[in-house]
């Protein structure tokens, strides 16, 4: 496989998802959007979701722009070294505007799927799972596409800028360090739109369920809650844009990683065979590739049946896909590398013959483990499962036993999945080495498109449910958007824990990319004090970040109470409408005719703007803050001490890994806790039934802010401060070693 092959291969292959992200785009639009009752609510969500993007995006501008100059003066200033230059501004920029750009594709679609999934779930369950499944994987179509397309046609311009780079040596490190630029922009859209969007969505979210469903006792989602709709444009700003970004991150830097710690192999491989010493920088490339055709395939697979199981359908395609990534990996490894192996020098191994086998076992590792956190995050998140129904038993006793057990819940789901990333780690350090463990965290992220697309579906779901609910659509109808609902919470907490695990190996392999670039200069040796409290600012960052997402979150929501509270006392068709809704609720029952009159009396009486106007500043104020000091700290301690640095990294990743797994487990938990609550309902729980619905709500309010704000923040977090580690190297390397 020759150079030309492979880097023009690319974006050939970006192009055709993108493609395809249009065509099923343009199925999603074609499908009934409902009467003009749903069409209207519709208009309201997407109306909120582009206002704040746009919003949003202009704050981030000033930020890119300001980046894009530093970075473009101060790499300038050390070209000397030809291991970087003011190129890597433009990269920086180009990331940052895919990213953007990806976000906002899947929200458009995904704002213009709710409806439609509500409309579809009038003629069946299979339906509505293929409108909401369409609109999710426009996302993942949109950011494996542009991700591709940026970064592989970036590569292939500074390599006609810099020919020799295909020689290995300096020009390698130049054109790959410049390259890494990308994924700094992508980085710096993911911590804003995460941070921003988790603030929105859920000071939405808590002032809508303490409110509405705690004291005026109605359903979520109802129309006479005037936090309805900034709850449901939350879903698509901190869902569906948010979680794009994250995982848009994850895979940039998983592969410009493994393209950087690959080019040290390349004298390895050129004594091996000649000709191919650039090809385990290709060999990234060329995974993702085969990830995206395997997505698309996956997606014909995902599809269930009246009365089914949509969870099932999800998982035949994603399982799909990633069969046909292994193989077709399996099959590019054995290609490009050569069959008696390569000798290299790693960093920590030393002198050691790698095989192609052990580099694809290596691959399949990272998979698996991304399969396996995922399932163990379905274990303790979703209901009908024994940690989520001891949480339920707990709501028998009150809010405070619930939130305790919620807690128990989370720290306890910590155990397995970390065992599974270190069993990941280790194999593949094993395998191949520091490479084998930077290809281990892009085969758990290889297969991008669908399993953003999984996740993805989750908004879609939840925002056809709060359609039928507002449109009044009966319980019927509602009954299959709950359960495409309740299939989208478990997808949902199913990529934050992928998300996390994939997080986890992405910033191991961001770090031993720093400690290439830094030339075997730093030392990570605990017993040196600099290191030593490296660890120890690096494991406090993660919590210090979660505390000022968190506070934000609660700041913003009191402000929501407060509007909310005002509106049900000041609007005066809503109190006599929240009546005849809370009775018909209480007896679990659709309103009569002469209620229904009550509630359509109250119809456009609520202010629905307020309370986005209300989430979207307080969204954009508080997400500046722990942005600023995710970028600012790698540069501070690295100004100090590479080895403080050195320190930092490990202890972040430490620290955040375990505190994000907590986080997004007993948040998931919770939620379903009261889902499977209200599910069961009077007929289990008879006259307890009130009290612990009222207590697994504040436990849920609590879980909010953990598993959609801080907790999936995180990850980003851990990567982002990963990621400036590694673009300044070369400036840090200068500075303390003077060349």
């Amino acid at each position: 496989m020759n150079t030309s092959q492979v880097v023009y291969l690319v974006p050939s292959v970006a192009v055709l998802a993108l493609v395809y992200a249009m065509i099923r785009a343009a199925w999603v639009q074609r499908q009934d959007p409902g009467d003009q009752r749903m069409q209207t609510i519709g208009t309201w969500i997407a109306d909120g979701a582009m206002a704040f993007l746009k919003r949003e995006y202009r704050s981030l501008t000033i930020f890119v722009v300001v980046v894009a100059i530093i970075l473009a003066v101060s790499n300038a200033s050390v070209s000397a070294t030809q291991h970087t230059n003011g190129l890597i501004a433009v990269s920086f920029v180009l990331g940052a505007f895919c990213s953007a750009l990806a976000g906002y594709i899947g929200m458009k679609t995904a704002t213009a799927a709710n409806t439609r999934t509500a409309a579809a779930a009038r003629t069946g369950l299979n339906q509505a799972l293929q409108v909401a499944f369409a609109g999710g994987s426009v996302m993942g179509l949109a950011v494996a596409g542009l991700a591709l397309l940026g970064l592989g046609g970036l590569f292939a311009v500074y390599l006609r800028m810099y020919p020799t780079a295909l020689e290995g040596g300096d020009a390698t490190s130049l054109v790959l360090n410049i390259l890494s630029g990308f994924s700094l922009g992508a980085s710096s859209i993911a911590l804003f739109s995460r941070v921003g969007g988790g603030i929105y969505t859920k000071a939405a979210d808590v002032g809508a369920d303490l409110v509405g469903k705690v004291e005026a006792g109605i359903p979520e989602d109802h129309p006479l809650n005037p936090a309805t709709i900034a709850d449901n444009v939350g879903d698509n700003v901190g869902d569906v844009a948010g979680m794009g970004a994250d995982l848009f991150e994850s895979y940039i830097g998983a592969i410009i990683s493994s393209m950087i710690l690959g080019a040290t192999w390349f004298v390895g491989l050129e004594a091996a065979q000649a000709g191919t010493g650039m090809h385990a920088v290709y060999l990234p490339l060329a995974v993702a590739v085969i990830g995206v055709i395997a997505s698309i395939i996956g997606f014909f697979f995902v599809r269930t049946q009246e009365g089914g199981d949509p969870q099932q359908g999800l998982n035949r395609g994603t399982f799909i896909a990633g069969l046909l990534m292994v193989l077709g990996t399996v099959a590019a490894i054995k290609m490009m590398i050569p069959a008696a192996g390569v000798r290299v020098s790693d960093l920590i191994a030393g002198e050691v013959t790698y095989s192609w086998w052990q580099i694809a076992l290596a691959v399949a590792s990272g998979l698996a483990a991304g399969i396996a956190v995922g399932l163990l995050t379905e274990y303790y998140t979703a209901t009908e499962r024994e940690p989520v129904g001891t949480i339920v038993e707990s709501a028998r006793t009150g809010a405070a036993t619930t939130i305790i057990q919620g807690i128990a819940v989370g720290m306890n789901s910590t155990s397995l999945p970390i065992l599974v990333i270190c069993a990941a780690i280790v194999s593949a350090f094993e395998c191949a080495g520091l490479y084998g463990i930077a290809m281990a965290a892009l085969g758990m992220l290889s297969t991008i498109a669908i399993q953003l697309a999984t996740d993805a579906y989750g908004p879609i779901a939840d925002n056809a449910g709060g359609v039928a609910e507002m449109a009044r659509m009966g319980r019927d109808i509602r009954a299959r958007t709950d359960k495409l609902d309740a299939v989208g919470n478990t997808t949902a907490a199913i990529g934050k824990g992928f998300a996390i695990g994939s997080a986890a190996l992405t910033a191991l392999s961001l770090t031993a990319a720093f400690l290439t670039k830094m030339q075997g200069e730093v030392s990570i040796n605990a017993a040196d004090p600099y290191v030593l409290v490296g660890l120890l600012i690096g494991c406090m960052l993660p919590f210090r970040f979660s505390a000022m997402a968190m506070v934000a979150v609660g700041v913003a929501a009191q402000d929501m109470i407060q509007e909310v509270r005002r509106q049900f006392r000041e609007i005066p068709e809503l109190r006599p409408a929240l009546d005849a809704a809370q009775r018909a609720e209480s007896e679990e029952r659709d309103p009569t005719d002469a209620e229904n009159e009550i509630i359509r009396a109250a119809d456009g009486k609520a202010d629905y703007s307020h309370c986005v106007a209300i989430a979207t500043s307080a969204a954009l104020q508080k997400m500046i803050a722990p942005g600023v000091m995710a970028v600012t700290a790698p540069v501070v301690v690295g100004l100090i001490s590479v080895n403080m640095l050195g320190g930092l990294l490990v202890g972040v990743t430490i620290s955040g890994v375990c505190l994000a797994i907590f986080q997004a487990n007993s948040g998931g938990a919770w939620d379903n806790a009261k889902k499977q609550i209200k599910d069961e309902g009077h007929a289990k729980w008879g006259d307890e039934l009130e009290e612990m619905h009222k207590a697994a709500v504040t436990g849920d309010t609590v879980g909010d802010p953990f598993k959609d704000t801080s907790g999936p923040s995180i990850n980003i977090l851990i990567k982002l401060i990963s990621v400036v580690a590694m673009i300044i190297a070369p400036l840090l390397y200068a500075l303390h070693f003077g060349s």
